[in-house]
């Protein structure tokens, strides 16, 4: 708890003062010791600042101040002072003095992508965040609280980074959260297969003086080479705890939170703060800024003076950004700028150079000390020989393109089974109901609204998990990122870095996602034009739509069309990139630099749970927007009741029955139909849709069509779950169930207008249809990230408004030129 959190009239006892430098003196000389009460007296007028009580004196602190002071009740410190005797003191150790009343815990889990921090996120917290074998899976911060040991653990998963520098959004993200929120520990993940890189990162933790436990991950594949580490060794010329972990077996998991908490506590003697040694006028450089910076006591009180003088040699624009409200800072500027031209001078080299190199030279020299290597290394070794195949130059591109037919043409043939035995279910349920119910507005509401809609989409979740199964094994073995290095060439063809393909080939799941991953990317250009074209990717949402369609319209083809679909978004997403990286775009490519982790056996247990995560997104959608949009549909195309019909279609049933037709004959069945049909044009949806018509119409669209699509701006399974209320309530004669949604599209026809008797869904309508749906606008999670992460609204705008003009313009061509060959 802090002083920040007490009411007025509230006493407590200090425990802590945290913050550094001249705020904290002046805190202490004015009473804000350990073991000192103090009482909230007022707010000011408009709640900043506060009044205290302490040392029978009035002390006012920012409320900003007073939150860096940590209290306990008055019998909470006595407790602490009875059962904690012999604690560690001085200056280089950290930690609380006396621990907060809920014993709580910050930890922010920060480490080099493919470390196994995810894996060991999702173990300690047991949670299912999404773990993959490339860089930039976490993308954003995930959190936890769970309870260890009697303390509560609030644990932050940051996105993965090599290093603290201002190259990346990662990077930026993970140091200006450490440094700003100040998590009580950092545990630093290293992969034990690569500890001299894993360690620089560990180097600037170091640098920014922050209590740091240090997760040795992977630790068997060290054992596995028979390389020997000295850890206590190796904690010590770190200042650091190392603690061996095998995150994916769920082993060191507990030990190392134990050194948590004894770091927490201050009862770890190895704990301590080092400097790292960046030679005689380096270390100059870095003395004569830290005195300037040491004149603006805001900014010690919250950084640290020698990570910031670092940062400013290293000419990193965001730091400087920090100190730009300090008194002095165009002095600080002006010396930076110096001291850089000064070791420009002496070494030849900039000063950014020569601070990583004494990084990596700290790094060698521990290592040096602590680890014998066997050299032998079967991990990588398997690697290579994988490599060998799936990365060589002739064969690496037909195989994945090869993969990923298969991928497409087992969505539809394998998962056509399981969907035709949900179909069956769905229908029976429909038919029960339909037979079994009174007649009304309620039974209509359930069986056309609730079951057409809903159950239209819910029938395609075998599909989906069968695409999730698929994208979720190249992410878990380490494929994905070979999809990058084989596609590098090609993505530079088109003006695209060969990064951007992890995210296309992401957006196949679901775009959001995808757009979330181009944070990977370090140039912003780069970003942006890779979240442009990522609609164009077919997301899962999209493949409903395409195997409906598809199936109904080309039964004997359907895998293939999809597969089509698909390779006509990639084609069409690099020829847009060219003409943007033309117009929009004009800049200079940023390097290739990407890690290329060796292959892990996930296992099928993993595979399959994140395939499952993923599918139950899809089923929550279900009781979600689509219910809530099928009832709407519904609503929409249920009223008016009062219809004016062209023709007494009662009247003709009617005269049938007394001439002794089967009521079950196709002619009464066919003025049912019309009749609903007819109801239907003049229900609210059906006006919406003559209105819409003009516009859909060259497309090859009729009315129903049209709202699906409109309604798809939602979510794109909508569209199915649109066709379900609007084609299988038009069957209007009691047989719902005995024909399924694909059928009766592909049975379709107009009933009136010069088309009257002929198909709507013409294999020239379908193919138009499909290339639609692929193109126009993406849904508004997609709009809603592009924007977020974009930083601009004005590219989320753009997004809707090109999509969708290139779906028309498609669309249009393909009809009316289909048209003019007579080929529909």
């Amino acid at each position: 708890m802090t002083l920040n959190e007490l009411h007025s009239g509230d006493s407590a006892t200090i425990s802590r003062v945290r913050g550094r430098g001249a705020f904290r003196k002046r805190l202490t000389e004015m009473g804000f010791i350990r073991g000192k009460q103090i009482t909230v007296l007022k707010s000011a007028p408009l709640k900043d600042p506060v009044e205290y009580r302490i040392l029978d004196s009035n002390v006012s602190l920012r409320r900003s101040e007073a939150s860096l002071v940590e209290v306990v009740s008055e019998e909470d410190f006595k407790d602490f002072l009875l059962d904690s005797p012999g604690r560690i003191s001085g200056s280089q150790h950290r930690g609380p003095e006396v621990p907060r009343p809920e014993k709580v815990i910050e930890v922010a889990l920060v480490g080099n992508p493919n470390s196994g921090k995810t894996t060991l996120f999702n173990r300690v917290s047991r949670s299912r965040e999404h773990v993959g074998n490339y860089a930039g899976v976490t993308v954003d911060s995930k959190e936890a609280i769970f309870s260890h040991q009697g303390y509560t653990f609030r644990i932050t998963d940051l996105p993965g980074t090599y290093s603290l520098s201002d190259f990346s959004s990662e990077e930026r993200f993970v140091r200006e959260h450490i440094m700003l929120k100040k998590p009580d520990v950092v545990v630093n993940v290293v992969d034990a297969n690569n500890l001299e890189r894993n360690l620089y990162l560990t180097s600037q933790l170091i640098d920014m003086d922050v209590t740091v436990v240090l997760a040795l991950n992977m630790y068997d594949d060290l054992l596995e080479r028979k390389d020997k580490l000295d850890l206590a060794l190796l904690s010590k010329l770190l200042g650091i705890r190392v603690v061996p972990t095998i995150s994916h077996r769920g082993k060191g998991i507990f030990r190392l939170l134990n050194h948590v908490i004894r770091v927490f506590e201050n009862k770890d003697p190895d704990i301590r703060h080092i400097h790292i040694n960046y030679g005689e006028e380096l270390e100059q450089s870095i003395q004569r800024l830290q005195e300037l910076i040491r004149i603006t006591p805001s900014l010690t009180d919250h950084y640290s003076s020698r990570f910031i003088s670092l940062k400013l040699l290293e000419k990193d624009d965001n730091c400087a950004f920090l100190i730009s409200e300090a008194p002095n800072f165009m002095e600080i500027q002006d010396s930076a700028r110096e001291e850089g031209n000064r070791i420009r001078s002496l070494f030849k080299e900039e000063a950014d150079t020569l601070i990583t190199d004494a990084r990596y030279g700290f790094v060698a020299g521990a290592l040096k000390e602590t680890m014998k290597r066997s050299g032998a290394n079967p991990g990588f070794s398997r690697s290579q020989r994988i490599d060998g195949i799936l990365t060589h130059k002739y064969l690496g591109l037909p195989i994945f393109l090869g993969f990923l037919w298969l991928m497409f043409h087992a969505t539809f043939t394998l998962g056509n089974y399981p969907m035709t035995w949900i179909e069956s279910g769905v229908d029976l349920l429909g038919s029960f109901l339909n037979s079994h119910m009174a007649e009304g507005i309620f039974r209509d509401m359930l069986v056309d609204g609730v079951i057409g809609g809903v159950g239209g989409v819910i029938v395609f979740l075998p599909n989906i998990l069968i695409l999730f199964f698929c994208i979720s094994l190249m992410e878990d073995t380490g494929y994905m990122a070979r999809t990058a290095f084989i596609m590098d060439k090609v993505m530079h063809l088109f003006g695209l870095h060969g990064k951007s393909f992890i995210p296309l080939v992401m957006g196949f799941g679901c775009n959001v996602p995808a757009i979330m991953a181009t944070r990977t990317l370090e140039n912003r250009n780069d970003r942006l034009l890779t979240m442009l074209i990522i609609p164009f990717m077919s997301c899962s949402a999209r493949l409903p739509v395409y195997v409906l369609v598809a199936g109904a319209i080309f039964p004997g083809h359907a895998g293939n069309v999809i597969f089509l679909l698909y390779m006509v978004g990639v084609v069409f997403s690099m020829l847009i990139s060219i003409l943007f990286k033309n117009i929009l775009f004009k800049n200079k490519e940023a390097p290739f630099v990407m890690e290329l982790p060796v292959y892990r056996n996930p296992g099928v247990k993993l595979i399959i749970r994140h395939m499952w995560t993923k599918g139950a997104h899809y089923l929550k959608k279900m009781g979600g927007v689509i219910l809530l949009a099928s009832l709407l549909i519904w609503a929409l195309g249920y009223f008016p009741r009062d219809v004016e019909y062209s023709r007494d279609y009662e009247q003709l049933i009617a005269a049938e029955l007394e001439i002794g037709t089967d009521p079950s004959a196709e002619s009464i069945a066919v003025f049912q139909r019309q009749m609903e049909s007819e109801r239907q044009l003049h229900s609210f949806i059906g006006r919406i849709g003559v209105a819409i018509e003009p516009v859909i119409r060259p497309l090859g669209f009729d009315w129903k069509m049209g709202i699906s699509l409109v309604t798809g701006f939602a979510a794109k399974e909508i569209v199915v779950s649109t066709m379900g209320v609007l084609y299988q309530a038009d069957a209007g004669d009691g047989t719902y169930g005995s024909v399924s949604l694909q059928q009766r599209i592909s049975e379709q026809k107009y009933s009136s207008g010069p088309k009257a008797g002929t198909a709507v869904f013409t294999p020239l309508a379908g193919m138009s249809f499909l290339l639609f749906v692929l193109f126009y606008l993406p849904c508004i999670a997609v709009i809603s990230a592009v924007g977020r992460e974009s930083g601009s609204w004005k590219w989320a705008g753009f997004v809707l408004f090109y999509t969708t003009a290139i779906a028309w313009t498609v669309s249009f061509a393909v009809y009316q030129l289909g048209s003019l060959f007579q080929l529909g």
